[in-house]
């Protein structure tokens, strides 16, 4: 039975709710519409646990409101929900002071203008990464601390699970490194790096991204998951978006390379694909809240 995504307006009731205390979120300022979406749950360390729904959910909205599309109001909905410039233990009218200072609005305007969109706003993420983990089936190994070691009973059915276990692992090793490299590109972007610093980097990201669909397009030859490879090395964040022929030979490029200096000295020639990769990094838009 296909899961019906949550509507953006109870989510953004729900959000308006725990506006009331802000984060972190407290047991009694969280309702069923944000502990329920699917992102938090598969976020948590247990999901069947309250608790640690609500430590993912936690996590889940920092990460969405460092990330706010507009830099225009991002200190201002941070500040709401209490994130600096906010500090732990203001109440909702300290917090809304505080935001309406950071995006130079009176405060009673930012109450009835701003605030309401910029929940919406957040809402709208929430609902996007609920329906982002509907739509997949791909979730990474839970991991727990070992407490002894993992033995493998000698019969070919236990074989057969450890080695799609491994293989699994590995793909998402490739996604988490993959997205590690991605996010170090952002940050720098952000910091108004110049074109030498974040360059290399990004050379690191293609060699990353190659291998990760390397990596993707093996597991999904070789297992029977319904898995779509695309949406696998997605799962890592934003890329450029390459042509069929610019992927294959990035992949290509990538999968037989020892090392970056392989990686580097395989691609440098190829013009075409280091503008296609290279350059949609510095091409960025933003969406304004007015």
């Amino acid at each position: 039975m296909t899961r019906k995504s949550p509507e953006p307006g109870a989510v953004a009731e729900a959000l308006r709710a725990l506006l009331r205390r802000g984060l972190p979120a407290a047991p009694d300022a969280v309702t069923p519409a944000l502990l329920d979406l699917r992102g938090v749950a598969a976020r948590a360390a247990d999901p069947a646990d309250e608790a640690s729904r609500r430590a993912a959910l936690d996590g889940l909205l920092r990460s969405t409101l460092a990330r706010f599309p507009d830099v225009k109001h991002s200190r201002s909905v941070r500040a709401l929900f209490g994130m600096a410039p906010a500090e732990p233990g203001w109440n909702l009218t300290r917090r809304r002071d505080a935001a309406a200072a950071a995006c130079g609005m009176e405060v009673n305007h930012f109450r009835k203008r701003i605030e309401p969109r910029l929940v919406e706003v957040v809402a709208a993420s929430l609902v996007a990464d609920d329906e982002a983990f509907t739509r997949t089936s791909a979730i990474a190994p839970r991991l727990t601390a070992a407490t002894a070691r993992q033995r493998i009973p000698a019969e070919p059915f236990a074989w057969e699970v450890a080695e799609h276990e491994a293989a699994l692992t590995a793909v998402w090793a490739a996604i988490y490194a993959l997205r590690a490299e991605l996010l170090t590109i952002e940050r720098l972007l952000s910091l108004g790096a110049g074109r030498s610093e974040v360059v290399p980097h990004a050379v690191d990201a293609a060699w990353a991204w190659g291998r990760t669909r390397r990596a993707a397009l093996d597991f999904t030859d070789g297992w029977d998951t319904g898995l779509d490879p695309h949406a696998l090395v997605a799962l890592a964040g934003w890329a450029p978006a390459l042509a069929a022929p610019e992927a294959d030979r990035l992949t290509q490029a990538a999968a037989a390379a020892s090392d970056r200096t392989a990686f580097l000295t395989a691609v440098r020639s190829d013009i075409a694909l280091s503008d296609a990769w290279i350059e949609p990094f510095f091409h960025t838009t933003n969406t304004d809240i007015d």
